[in-house]
């Protein structure tokens, strides 16, 4: 095994978060929400940076409810950047409360932001980020693609050797299902 799947079995925070969470297909709103939000707090940063501060992100971000988030205005923009557990940046806040507003929208056109996932399903990574880049905030390449793979709508997040690549198949994951689209 090699890269994330050799270093976090056992590890405290990454552990639980490769078992049970990377690469598993998710639908719940606030999930991929959550997801979003931390891919787009990481760039720059470990990965490890933001697990540690995920409980502060998810009381800061009213749990990831995107109808709440959504609403957040000038007030909660100043609360968030004040708010030291978790990352200080006002592009990616912002970016966040945009994405939240941009959920909502997607609702309205595709009953929900999974839907509108599944619909633009499969494609290359760089129709994906373009796609993104379109719609939301903060979204560049490899946001996009660690998103998209973490949720799996795209493959490698796990080696074909890891324990939890089995359970991951057993689910059917959307790259799973359709002809290999990588990420080109």
């Amino acid at each position: 095994m090699s890269g994330y799947c050799a270093i976090a079995p056992g590890h405290p925070l990454h552990g639980p978060y490769h078992d049970t969470e990377y690469g598993f297909p998710a639908r719940d709103e606030a999930v991929l929400f959550e997801r979003l939000a931390l891919e787009i707090n990481q760039a720059g940063l470990s990965w490890l940076t933001v697990l540690k501060k995920r409980a502060a992100f998810r009381a800061a971000f009213a749990e990831f409810d995107v109808d709440r988030v959504a609403e957040f205005g000038g007030e909660d923009i100043a609360r968030l950047i004040a708010d030291a557990g978790i990352v200080r940046n006002r592009q990616k806040i912002e970016a966040v409360i945009a994405n939240a507003r941009k959920i909502r929208e997607l609702r309205a056109s595709h009953g929900s932001f999974g839907a509108w996932l599944d619909a633009h399903h499969p494609r290359p990574l760089a129709d994906w980020t373009r796609l993104f880049r379109q719609n939301f905030r903060f979204t560049g390449g490899l946001i996009v693609h660690e998103f998209l793979m973490s949720l799996g709508y795209l493959p490698g997040a796990h080696d074909e050797d890891c324990p939890v690549q089995a359970r991951i198949l057993a689910l059917a994951p959307p790259w799973s299902r359709t002809p290999a689209q990588g990420a080109s």
